[in-house]
């Protein structure tokens, strides 16, 4: 692995995003609600812009702070960065920053994502009368809105298209929502759900194979996921699990070392990175189940990791620096289009976003449409949505 380029005495950053095309990169700063941008070219990183340069630091714990965290998304081909928070909306473009009319303010932390065409922004929660309950779709031209799904913590699209993933979490299970790339989400049948709640969004592997979960609320956990078969092929946990709540300093200590965005698919096949409390980024071949560690920043914790368009890693650490390493041995990255048509022909438009009116799978099983009504029998080993479910029908 190989330095490309590096930037010290960056802000600590907790998440970085990159451009899907272009060498673009977006981090979130640590300790106020602020996003900068950087460029990369050959050998060198070049601040270019940021969201919320003259904003206050946060001042409430982490858990407290999330209507002030914003949430940002790129444009699919344009340097054009969309940041929202509950207040407003702003885009960034090498131009300068302007705010975009016709979105109206929520209570609620704010979710923002582009539509496949570019054209279209979605927002989470609606901020109108159904609240958390709705989305809406803002055609950026006209002004025009649509209400749209309940969705949550971003938008994955398919490397190859075709195909979009978000989730709808509650405390007790999560759903992980497909939908065709069209303007309007439209969730369809076949959905993943995962135990509880705190998932990040869901990652992509350029090749269209695999796809990443990182969370939840209450343990340091990493699925990998099969596709277009959601079959799970690989399930870690980060550190110690969660003894339970309310959380000891242990536990809280433990949250903050690992990092909820130190995943990032490398441009092999099958190759997972992973960054470390003690500065590693470890690579990892899902296939053939093996590891390798290499020293980014030694002494230092990954704070933050993201995979470049164009396979380089972007790492940060908490001591301010922002690396570009070479993402290792390339491979072809094509994501196969039969892949979206498989999973397409297997399932259709949901009417209701129902477990009981889905077809589920927690990537080990399968649930019909209504089979959750009928279950009564769970074990210890089976996931807190389901021992619930088995309860409240042994009540009935």
């Amino acid at each position: 692995m190989e330095i490309l380029a590096q930037m010290r005495s960056v802000p600590t950053l907790e998440r970085l995003l990159c451009h899907p095309r272009l060498p673009l990169i977006a981090g979130w700063e640590t300790e106020r609600p602020a996003i900068r941008i950087w460029e990369y070219t050959v050998g060198q990183l070049r601040e270019v812009g940021g969201v919320g340069a003259d904003s206050a630091v946060y001042d409430a714990p982490d858990y407290a702070r999330r209507k002030r965290t914003p949430s940002a998304a790129w444009h699919p081909d344009e340097p054009q960065l969309i940041v929202a928070d509950g207040n407003s909306t702003a885009c960034w473009t090498p131009s300068g920053i302007t705010t975009i009319d016709g979105d109206p303010p929520t209570e609620y932390q704010r979710e923002v994502a582009f539509g496949p065409d570019g054209q279209t922004l979605w927002l989470s929660p609606s901020g109108g009368e159904n609240g958390w309950e709705s989305s809406i779709a803002l055609d950026l031209a006209s002004g025009a809105t649509a209400v749209g799904p309940r969705w949550d913590t971003g938008v994955a699209a398919y490397p190859g298209g075709g195909l979009l993933a978000t989730l709808q979490s509650e405390q007790g299970a999560t759903l992980v929502l497909f939908s065709r790339d069209e303007p309007v989400l439209r969730p369809l049948r076949r959905v993943l759900v995962l135990d509880c709640d705190g998932y990040e969004t869901p990652i992509f592997s350029p090749d269209g194979r695999y796809f990443v979960v990182r969370g939840n609320a209450y343990e340091e956990s990493l699925e990998v996921f099969e596709f277009p078969s959601l079959r799970r092929v690989l399930g870690l946990t980060l550190g110690d699990p969660s003894p339970g709540y309310p959380y000891p300093q242990e536990r809280v200590d433990n949250m903050r070392a690992w990092s909820r965005h130190n995943v990032a698919f490398g441009p092999a096949p099958g190759v997972l990175w992973i960054g470390t409390p003690e500065g590693a980024v470890i690579e990892f071949e899902i296939d053939g189940k093996r590891a390798a560690e290499y020293d980014a920043l030694p002494g230092s914790m990954v704070t933050a990791l993201a995979a470049a368009a164009t396979g380089e890693l972007i790492v940060a650490g908490r001591d301010g620096t922002l690396l570009v390493l070479s993402g290792g041995r390339a491979g072809p990255a094509e994501a196969s289009t039969a892949a979206v048509t498989e999973f397409l022909a297997g399932t259709s438009e949901a009417s209701v976003i129902d477990m009981n009116q889905l077809d589920l799978t927690d990537g080990n099983r399968i649930w019909q449409p209504s089979d959750l009504q009928t279950v009564t029998d769970a074990s210890d080993s089976d996931p807190s949505w389901l021992k619930i479910r088995a309860a409240m029908n042994r009540l009935t």
